[in-house]
């Protein structure tokens, strides 16, 4: 079944299957079970992060699944993400082995810069002064970048991207970098479709991954009466003329883009109902229509940083 996943392929050669297992919020104890049911579906793309909290649980997962033979570490394609605490450059490289170390892998084959703005070193994931107020850190994207680079050459890492950056801030990197970025992981749905951003970063040969396509209605910030994606009305009749359920067309929609999606979840069920969506495809006119709700609607505005001079959704960039 794995084999029938679509692959996008990265401007340095590699591929990456163009769907895969989001982790965000999965609980330690939860996750394993979930990345184990995962691979035995046919996914072979594992969304992870550092500040997720649970890397050694996907990790224990993982090398399951490589014991019993049901897939060689060649055959995953595993992502995770250096944190904000870990931007200064002789703490990047620390920050990657402690990852290898929780997912107990030799290499990764995406390493990403989580968030463009860096937070104060050596001390909590979120640094807080007496008033709750996230503490910063000055340091340069672009330095983080210098670091991560060697990193490749070294054999950790295969490719190298970046997670929540506008477009004023690729460009920005593009023209230092030596070790291009292949990817930008940011949020993107229906109602926040990243359309202008999608076009940018193709131009440059950059791929986006949408994280959060399902409208997150999980994050725990929610608000009653906040919009739901899946109980749009439009979605819901798009859903039922093609009978599916509305996060498979929500999915549908990214892969129709040539958009690298990462719908997350720990429920064997909706798990292996997210991998079903090999066997059909949006019309253009249903993705004109879909594409038609964006509303600049964000989710994850990551308010913490607000202020921060390398806060991404500040300035009304894209």
């Amino acid at each position: 079944m794995a084999s029938k996943i679509p692959s996008v392929k990265f401007a340095n050669g590699y591929e990456c299957p163009i769907l895969g297992l989001g982790t965000w919020k999965s609980k330690p104890g939860e996750v394993v079970q979930a990345v184990k049911d995962a691979i035995d579906i046919g996914y072979r793309h594992i969304d992870c992060a550092y500040v997720y909290g649970n890397e050694p649980e996907v990790g224990e997962a993982i090398n399951a699944k490589i014991s019993e033979g049901v897939v060689k570490r060649e055959d995953l394609f595993i992502t995770s993400k250096l944190w904000n605490t870990f931007h200064r450059p002789d703490l990047v490289k620390g920050a990657l082995l402690k990852t290898l170390q929780n997912l107990n892998v030799k290499y990764l084959d995406l390493y990403l810069i989580h968030w463009p703005q860096a937070y104060k070193e050596e001390g909590q994931l979120f640094p807080a002064d007496a008033d709750g107020k996230i503490q910063f850190s000055d340091v340069d994207y672009v330095d983080t970048w210098k670091a991560l680079e060697p990193l490749v050459g070294e054999g950790l890492i295969k490719s190298i991207g970046i997670s929540n950056f506008n477009s004023k801030q690729v460009e920005r990197l593009l023209k230092s970098a030596t070790v291009k970025p292949v990817v930008n992981q940011v949020e993107c749905h229906p109602y926040l479709n990243q359309k202008r951003l999608l076009e940018f970063c193709e131009a440059r040969g950059i791929r986006l991954t949408a994280y959060s396509p399902l409208g997150s209605p999980d994050r725990p910030w929610a608000r009653p009466g906040d919009p739901l994606l899946m109980e749009d009305p439009k979605l819901k009749a798009i859903a039922e003329r093609l009978d599916k359920t509305v996060a498979q067309v929500l999915i549908r929609y990214q892969i129709d883009r040539g958009i690298i999606v990462i719908p997350k979840s720990v429920t064997r069920s909706r798990i292996q109902s997210n991998f079903q969506v090999l066997d059909f495809k949006l019309s253009a006119e249903d993705v004109q229509l879909i594409d038609s709700f964006d509303c600049n609607g964000r989710l994850v505005p990551m308010t913490a940083s607000l202020g921060h001079k390398y806060h991404p959704f500040e300035n009304e960039e894209f």
